[in-house]
C-alpha cells in the first residue's frame, strides 16, 4: 500500500492536530467530572496509532513506544485507582492552558518515531531510505531503550510495593533496590528510553540515502530526548519531588506535630542525601565518598534542589 501524505511529508501537522484532539477530549472529561483516570492514557493513544510504513525498523520502533506507553499508562492507572487521584496533575487538570501543555509534551517526545514513519524518510519510492536493519545505531538504540525501560519498570514496582507495605518505616525514604542507588531511578530510566529511541530512528540518516531536509528532520528530533531531560530536571520532575520530600522529613522531626518516634526523620534524610545519587544510579559507598563539587555538577545534584533549613525550614508548614 502506498504511503498516505497528510498535510506535510513528515506527518508533523497531522500528529500535532491528533495530539491536540486527544488532549482536548481528555481535558473535557477530566475537568467536567474531576476524574483523573482517563488522563493517564492520553499520552499513549497517539503512539498506538503510528506506523503506516512497515519496514522492520519502523515496526520495532513503534512497538517499543507502544510497549512503553501501555506499561506506564497501566501503572499510573492502577496507582490512581488505589489512591483515588494523582496530586501532581491536580493543578494541570484544573487549568486549560496548563493541561494543554501536555500536547507539547506528547508531540515533542514522539517526534523521532513520527518522522521515521513519515513518507519523507521511509517511502523508498520517493527519496526515502530503509537501510538494512541491524546497524550499530539500531543495536545501540534498542540496548539503551531496553536498559532504561527495565530500570524505570523495576523502580516503579519497587516503590509501589514499598508504599503498599504496612511495615515500611515512615521516618526514612525508600532505599530498597534501585532506590538505594538513585533517588529518582524511574526518571533516569525514562530519559534513557527516549535517548535510545532517537538513536534507533537515526539509521536512515546515517546509513541510508536521504535528502538533506529528511536528514535534518531526523537529527533535529534530538529535541525529543533533550526535552525529556529538561522537563524532568527543571520542571515536572525533580523540582516537584526534591524539596517537598525534604520538607516532609524536616517537619516530621521538627514541626509542631512532630512525634518522639520520628525524632530522627530529618537526620535520616540528610544521611540519605549524602549517600544516594540524585539521578544516575551508583553504589552508595562510591557516591558518599565523592567531593561535593562533583555531586553538584557532573552528577546533576544542583543547588536548586537543596532544602535550606534556615530559610525554608522556619516557614515550613
Amino acid at each position: 500500500m502506498a504511503p498516505i501524505y497528510v498535510l506535510d511529508h513528515f506527518y508533523l501537522s497531522i500528529s500535532l492536530l491528533a495530539t491536540g484532539a486527544y488532549q482536548l477530549l481528555g481535558f473535557a472529561i477530566a475537568w467536567t467530572f474531576q476524574f483523573d483516570k482517563i488522563t493517564d492514557f492520553m499520552g499513549a493513544l497517539l503512539t498506538l496509532l503510528i506506523g503506516d510504513i512497515f519496514h522492520g525498523r519502523n515496526i520495532i520502533a513503534s512497538i517499543l513506544v507502544m510497549f512503553w506507553a501501555v506499561r506506564i499508562s497501566v501503572f499510573l492507572l492502577l496507582r490512581v485507582l488505589k489512591t483515588g487521584r494523582d496530586t501532581r496533575f491536580d493543578n494541570i487538570r484544573s487549568h486549560f492552558f496548563k493541561f494543554m501543555g501536555q500536547v507539547v509534551w506528547v508531540w515533542t517526545v514522539s517526534l523521532p518515531l513520527v518522522i521515521l514513519n513519515s513518507p519523507a524518510v521511509s517511502d523508498v519510492y520517493n527519496q526515502g531510505s530503509n537501510p538494512t536493519f541491524g546497524t550499530s545505531r539500531d543495536i545501540a538504540g534498542i540496548a539503551l531503550w531496553s536498559f532504561g525501560f527495565v530500570i524505570e519498570s523495576v523502580a516503579d514496582i519497587q516503590k509501589y510495593l514499598y508504599k503498599s507495605s504496612k511495615s515500611s518505616p515512615v521516618d526514612r525514604p525508600i532505599t530498597h533496590g534501585l532506590w538505594g542507588w538513585s533517588r529518582h531511578p524511574s526518571y533516569f530510566g525514562e530519559m534513557m528510553c527516549w535517548w535510545g529511541l532517537w538513536i534507533l530512528c537515526l539509521s536512515p540518516a546515517t546509513n541510508g540515502h536521504l535528502p538533506s531536509s529528511a536528514k535534518a528532520a531526523l537529527y533535529g528530533a534530538i529535541i525529543s530526548p533533550t526535552f525529556t531531560v529538561l522537563l524532568l530536571m527543571f520542571a515536572s520532575g525533580l523540582p516537584t519531588a526534591e524539596k517537598p520530600q525534604a520538607k516532609k522529613y524536616y517537619m516530621m522531626a521538627n514541626g509542631p506535630d512532630a512525634q518522639v518516634e520520628h525524632f530522627n526523620a530529618w537526620r535520616n534524610y540528610q544521611e540519605y542525601l549524602r549517600k544516594t545519587s540524585i539521578l544516575v544510579p551508583m553504589p552508595p559507598v562510591l557516591y558518599k565518598s565523592l567531593p561535593g563539587c562533583i555531586k553538584r555538577t557532573i552528577l546533576l545534584d544542583f543547588p536548586m534542589y537543596e532544602f535550606h533549613e534556615a530559610k525554608e525550614g522556619i516557614n515550613a508548614s
